[in-house]
């Protein structure tokens, strides 16, 4: 058991370690009545959604090497719809599970379905090509439904969507996001993202050793719109009103700096710059009023530019190499490196079992064939 154990790669399974346990504690806070604060509560349903959004998009622009700039416009989709969904139930069971549950599957459908509907299109263009009409898709969406009538989507005044209990919310909301990192980190891990991978790489020797290019870029885009999809349903969940507005390319822009900030193709850096971006303009939102709000977007951009500017610069290469999360999980579980822990090679020939001694095996006369055939010719003569 402890061998099986020690086999295991937890650096593949860290991220769902800390979510979980970050999960458990709040939750038997709030389970137990615990009083937590409303916008902490708040903060943590954003962050969620943050994080889905900016894992979701990574499988696309770091894994697949495609810049989409519609996830905004599948979350818009998602919110709607889910929210729709949820508020032609009775009011006892819109704003509850069954709502949500209905909502997710509702928004998180159709958000895929338009993934497929307009990924096969837009998935034979390539790089800034793809970026315009995926940014064109986010706005016409978020035309549709703003210019939709009152009876329907809300217009330009939104639509009011049941609110689900605050004060359970986040729980459920951070079961979606480990959903979402099994789903897509096991998708990456498998033959299929491994084939995602190589049309990232080169795309033209992934065509040549036989891998359907259209389909995966298809499969990869329809499960990124999907987990969109599925973040814009919380959204509704979390608001009172789900208004276009929100879902401009402005927002697509902010989740594309999420993944691009944590590292292109890495699922934790994604978590990480979510999570920090979410707080920043939460607080800064919340710090910075009256007067001062309109500092908030030039401290935002300074910040993110001091951000980028660590993590690229080549004269800091060296502080980063010595102060970092990596450097410091090598401290804490170093002593399985030890080399003062390493056994007695097994393999050395006075441990591994043989059927003829080594010292038998070094006394064997080797004798070449040509000799061989002489001696012997030469023992026959002597016989006669």
């Amino acid at each position: 058991m402890m061998n099986k154990l020690k086999s295991v790669r937890w650096n593949h399974y860290i991220n769902y370690i800390v979510i979980g346990i970050f999960t458990l504690v709040f939750g038997i806070i709030a389970l137990t009545g615990g009083r937590l604060n409303s916008s902490l509560l708040f903060l943590l349903e954003k962050i969620a959604i943050s994080v889905i959004l900016a894992v979701s998009l990574s499988l696309v622009v770091g894994f697949l090497g495609e810049l989409s700039l519609g996830h905004a416009g599948f979350m818009c989709v998602g919110a709607y719809l889910g929210g729709k969904v949820a508020s032609l139930l009775p009011s006892s069971l819109g704003g509850g599970i069954v709502g949500l549950l209905l909502g997710l599957l509702v928004g998180g459908g159709i958000a895929a379905l338009c993934g497929v509907v307009i990924g096969i299109p837009a998935l034979r263009l390539r790089g800034d090509y793809l970026a315009i009409v995926t940014l064109a898709f986010g706005e016409i969406v978020k035309s549709i439904f703003q210019n939709t009538s009152d009876e329907t989507f809300g217009g330009a005044l939104g639509l009011e969507t049941p609110r689900f209990d605050k004060n359970y919310l986040f729980i459920f909301a951070f079961l979606l996001v480990l959903l979402t990192l099994a789903a897509i980190q096991n998708f990456i891990r498998s033959k299929h993202g491994r084939a995602v991978t190589a049309i990232r790489d080169n795309e033209i020797a992934a065509r040549a050793c036989g891998i359907n290019v259209t389909k995966y870029k298809l499969l990869a885009f329809t499960i990124s719109a999907f987990f969109a999809g599925i973040a814009g349903v919380l959204y509704s969940f979390s608001n009172y009103t789900v208004q276009s507005a929100k879902f401009g390319y402005n927002y697509s822009i902010e989740i594309l700096v999420m993944v691009v900030l944590g590292g292109m193709g890495s699922i934790n850096g994604s978590i990480l710059a979510a999570t920090l971006i979410t707080f920043l303009n939460t607080k800064l939102a919340t710090i910075l009023t009256g007067d001062l709000a309109v500092l908030q977007n030039l401290l935002y951009a300074v910040i993110l530019i001091v951000i980028v500017i660590y993590n690229n610069a080549p004269k800091l290469k060296s502080f980063r190499d010595r102060h970092n999360l990596g450097v410091l999980w090598n401290k804490l579980v170093r002593t399985r490196h030890n080399p003062a822990n390493i056994k007695d090679d097994q393999a050395k020939w006075d441990v591994v079992p043989t059927k003829i001694e080594m010292n038998e095996v070094l006394s064997i006369d080797l004798v070449p064939q040509d000799k061989l055939e002489k001696r012997n010719n030469s023992g026959k003569g002597g016989d006669h």
